[in-house]
């Protein structure tokens, strides 16, 4: 191995191996305490220290550095002290987490490292929203995130470094290629020669390095990060490294010929610039063991300290609340002007009153720029707001809401269009386990609104008309909306954006165009949570939502001697449990009409709750109406059989009966 140590001085490369080794004797601890029984779990990343070690060094402090679970480096050299990181791998009170989740999957502020989730791949579109948050401010900073050889097959690796280069990020794509998934080798990963060889396919540079030789590292990642600060554009590198032990120590080697262990020793990166320290007249013996002996005694002292740290209360409540950033809504009353506006044209003001309120929202989604949407909502946006902030998206739902979670991580707030609410499927990893569980694991905001456009009436098919809300009702960490008028269209969007909260907004194509009515002229929210009675019966109670809310008052509509309350609930995750305890106690009787299919739908909750609270104001059993457990058809006549209008009226006549 050869080593260029330039103009750097004795003090920089003895820091740089005190850095060096300062990981590699953590490790050697970790595996003694696994062999006495002391930790539970280790994912060892001896071998690989250079690669954590001379990119954090290369990198300012103040730059996001995205690492994954072996890069114990990255976080010493951002001096974590080994006493907190501890209490974070033993789940202790005084983790990062609180001992809600484990090892590296983290983030600090303090510290500018944003940890992974296990799904690997994710992390690489966060950096892409961090770095597009600095690009927005001017700021000229450069990116740096992980992933390993395994994850360059993963959807979310393609959509990242294709954003990326699309719209020339600051952004590092650093690829540990460590030669092995789990057990798989490299050969049974993909088949083009080198990983940084895809780089050409997405019209960027690539570099490929020695990850083993930490001033190679040092060097190119100083250079490129230098470089891309000037002049914002994506890199892949490519780290050749090994994995010394197990992709944890439960899971052993034995995968592995031995003869890749002989020749990967000799390229081991600690003892080869421990060497060329020595050859240049740096290090010496005793100072070696010197400098060992001080980091053993820290690392003992440290560790003891750790497992003396408090485990966590158990604390339901408390629970429960962490899955939120702290938010109390101030609602913002509607002026008494109005003008009559479609329910399309209410969620466009909504937008337009936004982006002047925040001069740091952005909005993706695909063809929302000149084009103004598939649905024409953000229509001469660009004109006014330019493309920086209304940004047209490749086809990449799942690094697109990543990127948004980058950017509130960063500063910034976002709205993300899916074209159609059943497309989100392909960015559900990034709502469901990005989104929603950000700030229950490290109190990070996630400050992303999802709008959807959602639901069926219109003859568009099984994947252009699903009632998904189901979906994200149930994850805790999100909150779902629901308009069914103009007015609450503009002030439910409006609440959603003013929220730091991950907010999942369902908008109806169906009433688009279809339904329009006065909505208050200015700014004005509506509050999130709360739901309201559009009629006060006295023999039946309707609980329900959505273009739900439109099939029960035209039925009321035409059946006046009905006598029947109606409760639009608004809000799906919260919601107003005290609003449908009113009704169920006013009536005895209770419908529950959604569009969603039966099983398992929204209306299911609701029944159960009602069931387990209201049980002793009940007259008869609670009623569900429903769509049918299909898919949805495109055909006219198959589609309305398919939704639950077809059967409200029945429903309503055999709850009566009661």
């Amino acid at each position: 191995m050869q080593f260029n140590r330039g103009n750097k001085d004795d003090t920089f490369l003895l820091n740089l191996y005190k850095r060096l080794l300062y990981p590699r004797m953590v490790e050697e601890k970790m595996l003694k305490l696994l062999r006495q029984g002391r930790i539970g779990k280790w994912f060892s990343g001896i071998g690989q220290e250079a690669i954590a070690v001379g990119s954090t060094l290369a990198m300012q402090s103040d730059e996001y550095i995205l690492p994954m679970h072996r890069n114990l480096g990255v976080f010493t050299t951002r001096d974590i002290s080994l006493k907190k990181l501890m209490a974070q791998w033993q789940g202790k009170a005084t983790g990062f987490t609180k001992g809600r989740d484990r090892s590296f999957h983290f983030g600090t502020q303090d510290y500018k490292i944003i940890g992974m989730i296990s799904h690997l791949g994710p992390q690489m579109a966060l950096a892409d929203g961090i770095a597009l948050a600095d690009v927005l401010a001017g700021k000229q900073k450069a990116t740096l995130v992980y992933t390993g050889e395994g994850a360059t097959s993963e959807g979310d690796f393609h959509e990242a470094v294709n954003v990326a280069a699309v719209w020339n990020l600051p952004v590092i794509f650093l690829i540990e290629n460590n030669g092995y998934g789990l057990s798989t080798p490299k050969s049974e990963q993909f088949r083009c020669k080198n990983l940084v060889d895809k780089a050409i396919g997405y019209g960027l540079e690539g570099r490929q390095i020695d990850g083993n030789n930490i001033l190679e590292v040092y060097d190119t990642i100083h250079q490129l990060a230098n470089e891309i600060r000037k002049d914002p554009r994506p890199i892949l590198l490519e780290c050749l490294t090994f994995r010394m032990r197990g992709h944890e120590e439960a899971s052993g080697t034995k995968y592995v010929p031995q003869e890749l262990f002989d020749e990967w020793e000799k390229k081991d990166p600690l003892s080869n610039y421990e060497n060329f320290l020595i050859e240049q007249q740096i290090l010496t013996a005793d100072s070696i063991i010197d400098i060992r002996a001080k980091i053993k005694k820290d690392i003992e002292l440290e560790v003891e300290e750790a497992f003396d740290e408090p485990e966590p209360e158990v604390d339901a409540s408390q629970e429960e609340y962490d899955m939120y950033f702290p938010y109390e809504q101030k609602v913002v009353e509607p002026n008494q002007a109005s003008t009559e506006k479609r329910y399309l044209d209410a969620i466009t003001d909504g937008l337009d009153l936004a982006m002047q309120k925040y001069p740091n929202l952005v909005l993706m989604g695909q063809d929302i720029a000149d084009y103004g949407g598939a649905f024409k909502i953000t229509d001469g946006f660009t004109a006014k707001y330019g493309k920086n902030r209304v940004r047209n998206t490749p086809i990449c739902e799942s690094a697109i809401v990543g990127a948004g979670l980058g950017l509130s991580i960063n500063g910034y707030k976002a709205v993300v269009e899916m074209q159609f609410a059943d497309f989100v499927t392909v960015g559900f990893n990034q709502i469901v386990n990005n989104l929603a569980k950000t700030h229950y694991r490290w109190a990070e905001k996630a400050d992303v609104v999802v709008r959807m456009p959602t639901g069926a009436g219109t003859g568009a098919g099984p994947f252009h008309s699903q009632s998904n809300e189901a979906w994200f009702t149930k994850t805790p960490g999100l909150k779902v909306v629901y308009p069914a008028f103009p007015e609450d269209a503009k002030g439910l969007l409006l609440a959603a954006i003013e929220d730091p909260n991950p907010v999942i907004y369902f908008e109806h194509k169906y009433l688009y165009r279809s339904l329009t009515t006065a909505v208050p002229d200015g700014y004005f929210t509506t509050e999130i949570g709360k739901a309201v009675k559009l009629a006060d019966g006295n023999k039946f109670s309707i609980i329900t939502y959505g273009l739900g809310v439109h099939w029960a008052l035209d039925y009321l509509k035409n059946n006046p001697e009905s006598e029947a309350t109606l409760l639009d609930l608004r809000t799906l995750q919260p919601w107003d449990k005290e609003a449908v305890r009113t009704a169920v106690k006013s009536t005895g009787k209770v419908l529950i009409l959604h569009e969603d299919t039966l099983t398992n739908g929204f209306g299911a909750e609701i029944s159960a709750w009602i069931g387990e609270h209201c049980f002793q104001h009940l007259d008869a059993p609670i009623m569900r109406c429903a769509s049918l457990d299909t898919a949805i058809p495109m055909n006219k006549a198959l589609e309305d059989g398919f939704l639950a209008k077809a059967r409200l009226a029945e429903t309503i006549e055999k709850l009566l009966k009661y």
